[in-house]
């Protein structure tokens, strides 16, 4: 966020408390910003709440907390303090360049994002026994080993059962004596494969092995094949088809994800209402600052609105989202409601990493469902399409980046552990 932007926003939140009658003074026709001097607190400062004390008849230091608290809600700006007698001083939200690399960075890398070189010139040799879970395993943790740059090879005790070529599951070799992967618990009373394929099929036969830690029991029962959020796996995928569906529609309304449009963008807050980004086309005058909110019933036209109750499947989680402050635009691309499923995305590599070191695909398992969770509490919170009388705005654009980053994830992550993704559900 530049000077400008922050005289922009601090401008903006001025207006919206005339508006709202609990400010009662002329709106400036700007707001000057300048760096802290030396000493003092936050990257900027100015002196509005000073300047419209005497016309709004109140003392400096409570005009200065109604601004504060309209300012401190905007995107971009981490932290707002009261110095002296009434200034407002403003610390960024430094957090948004590194969360915009993230998301180019997913978007560039796709199904491989979380890959890596840590393990180059590692060789691993998997030896397991001749037991559906121990190949399953082991098939899993050689795809995260191939990710991180290991050259593996898996060997089993004995002949392959031939019902592990319905799975897709291959050995270099048998009966060769090797270091074991051990610490794989046996499904219960030894069930043969066929008899689990036919059953589950590949894809919940393989969750069900590999989504509890190899000593602990495996979940084999029919709720692996509920088609509801119950199931974890359905959730997982469900996720990963919703992120899909929102790019499809998103296309239909015309606009595409953007993740240079993530915090503080060169546009800066405007961008997020729809403005235009050219900054020689807005003066911050008062006709100016009407058009912020780009939807024809303003900032009130998704303030806290839930997203379109039909585009959620069987889901019937809440979509109460984080407070929104009287008068905002509602929801930021980058609010709270974002922070978990950006930090999962970020997390990403290191689970992966974890998950290949500790030859543990449980641990890559556990990080999809939770990243299906945030998933969702983000679409319901912070809606990456618009509803009612919104249009497509820098925000949709923002928000969609997000849902793809996650998208993107849940594949690439149930694709080492050889599960599908489907496009739809």
């Amino acid at each position: 966020m530049t000077p400008a932007d922050l005289s922009r926003t601090v401008l903006h939140a001025v207006r919206r408390a005339v508006d709202e009658d609990v400010l009662r003074a002329p709106v400036p026709a700007r707001v000057r910003v300048e760096r802290t001097r030396p000493g003092g607190s936050g990257d900027y400062a100015c002196a509005v709440a000073l300047q419209l004390a005497g016309p709004a008849a109140l003392p400096a230091l409570e005009v200065a907390r109604i601004l504060r608290e309209r300012v401190a809600a905007e995107p971009g700006v981490g932290r707002v303090e009261i110095t002296g007698p009434g200034f407002l001083s403003f610390t960024l939200d430094t957090r948004a360049e590194s969360d915009r690399a993230l998301l180019a960075a997913v978007r560039e890398q796709g199904l491989a994002y979380g890959h890596g070189d840590a393990l180059l010139g590692e060789v691993h040799q998997l030896h397991h026994a001749r037991e559906i879970r121990a190949a399953v395993t082991a098939q899993a943790v050689r795809r995260l080993l191939a990710a991180q740059g290991a050259r593996v090879r898996t060997t089993c005790a004995a002949s392959p059962d031939p019902d592990w070529a319905r799975l897709g599951l291959t050995v270099d070799g048998y009966g060769t004596p090797s270091v074991p992967l051990t610490g794989i618990r046996p499904v219960p009373a030894g069930a043969p494969a066929g008899e689990l394929l036919d059953r589950l099929g590949p894809d919940a036969l393989r969750w069900g092995l590999l989504r509890a830690a190899g000593h602990d029991r495996a979940a084999l029962g029919p709720d692996l094949l509920v088609q509801g959020e119950a199931n974890a796996l359905f959730l997982v995928r469900y996720a990963r088809a919703r992120a899909l569906a929102l790019t499809r529609g998103a296309a239909l309304l015309g606009f595409t994800a953007d993740p240079a449009a993530y915090g503080d963008s060169p546009a800066g807050p405007a961008a997020y209402a729809g403005r235009p980004a050219d900054p020689a086309a807005h003066d911050n005058s008062p006709a100016d600052l009407a058009a912020y909110d780009d939807s024809p019933a303003g900032p009130a036209a998704y303030a806290g609105r839930p997203a379109d109750p039909t585009a959620r499947g069987d889901r019937r989680r809440s979509s109460t989202g984080p407070a929104v402050a009287s008068g905002s635009t509602g929801p930021a691309p980058y609010d709270p409601a974002a922070r978990p499923l950006l930090d999962l995305i970020a997390d990403h590599p290191d689970v992966l990493l974890a998950g290949a070191r500790h030859r543990a695909p449980d641990r890559v398992a556990r990080q999809l469902e939770a990243v299906a969770h945030a998933f969702f509490d983000f679409h319901d919170s912070c809606p990456p399409l618009p509803t009612g009388d919104e249009k497509p705005s820098a925000a949709h654009r923002a928000r969609l980046a997000v849902a793809e980053a996650a998208g993107t994830v849940l594949a690439g992550g149930l694709s080492l552990l050889g599960i599908r993704a489907p496009e739809h559900l």
